[in-house]
């Protein structure tokens, strides 16, 4: 068998959620024991019962931004949509974006942006085409780029959930509740679970909390292309570990508790600031493909949604896991109807 057809499953269109539970922290969490080999039924509410005093959760403080802009081509009034890959800095007008129209785009070309009631706004004009499809474009106003994308930006949903389009309770419903840092095109879904008083119960607990950021791009998504894992180009992420979070976390595990990432993108951060063989300080990209036969330096318990077939999220996981193990709790999940995806139910691995 093909490496990469080790990493597939089917799933019941069914089970993809479209929407999230009214409650955040109502959402079903599969909890697995990988020490003993056991797999129990739970809620994401009943964390501070499952988690101990002493633990550490690792949360991404990444903040979605409103990345996906439509309107129209002023030359020919075709329709046009694109999603934009990066919050420019501060006094900086050039934006970087993927764009779609019907019809070859040309440099130079207008576009006439629309806010999300469909009315004309701000003019966008295209520049260069960079490589992987990235345009420059410049926005025809002195506005910052956040001010702009915060009035006509759109959630950038994945295509899996209605075909992308959003609803208003989107804007909330996509976005951790203690999202900090501007700059991901697609959420830490893990993270969506937590309400502001699941944290204080959980801090109550006497569980502590530390964040780290990894601002998620298009790639995250992305089914690998090759069928041998090693071929895969893994996409490129920025994040950050702050010395105060080493710190916490080694004080964590020298007290005898657990670090627990919550999302794939907080393993990604820690098992990159721990490249080396110890955690440490970090900033910067990364590029890093967990994948067997890696040895996990900086995480002991992973809190994760269920992901898509034949992407590297699923290999994390399984990596993590456990190959076995992982298959059997996919396979359980689905026969038990767990809802999957971005606003889909949790899955705790301890």
């Amino acid at each position: 068998m093909p490496e990469l057809e080790h990493y597939d499953y089917s799933l019941p269109k069914e089970l993809i959620a479209q929407f999230p539970v009214e409650n955040r922290a109502d959402a079903r969490l599969l909890v697995v024991d990988r020490h003993r080999k056991q797999i129990e039924h739970f809620h994401v509410r009943d964390l501070p019962d499952l988690l101990s005093a002493g633990d550490c959760l690792v949360l991404n403080n990444t903040r979605v931004i409103p990345a996906r802009i439509v309107g129209r081509r002023v030359s020919t009034g075709g329709r046009w949509q694109g999603l934009v890959l990066e919050v420019p800095d501060d006094g900086e007008l050039l934006w970087k974006l993927i764009c779609k129209s019907r019809g070859r785009l040309w440099p130079g070309e207008a576009i006439q942006l629309e806010d999300r009631e469909s009315r004309p706004d701000v003019i966008l004009e295209l520049g260069a085409k960079l490589d992987e499809g990235v345009w420059v474009a410049r926005p025809q106003s002195n506005e910052a780029a956040d001010q702009i994308l915060d009035r006509i930006g759109r959630v950038p949903l994945p295509p899996y959930i209605r075909g992308g389009e959003m609803v208003d309770a989107d804007r909330e419903a996509y976005q951790t509740v203690y999202a900090l840092h501007s700059g991901s095109v697609a959420a830490p879904t893990a993270g969506l679970h937590f309400s502001e008083l699941l944290l204080k119960q959980l801090a109550k607990r006497g569980v502590k909390i530390c964040h780290v950021t990894l601002h998620v791009g298009r790639g995250t998504f992305r089914p690998i292309g090759s069928e041998r894992l090693e071929d895969h180009q893994m996409h490129h992420e920025w994040g950050e570990c702050s010395l105060d979070v080493v710190q916490q976390l080694q004080a964590t595990r020298a007290a005898g508790g657990r670090i627990v990432a919550v999302g794939t993108t907080s393993v990604r951060v820690l098992e990159t600031a721990a490249r080396s063989g110890e955690l440490g300080p970090w900033q910067g990209v990364t590029d890093l493909f967990i994948r067997p036969p890696h040895t996990f330096q900086a995480v002991d318990c992973l809190m994760t949604n269920f992901h898509l077939p034949r992407t590297s999220l699923l290999v994390l996981v399984r990596t993590f896991g456990g190959d076995a193990l992982m298959q059997e709790a996919y396979m359980t999940a689905i026969a038990e109807k767990y809802r999957f995806y971005s606003y889909g139910d949790s899955m705790l691995v301890l």
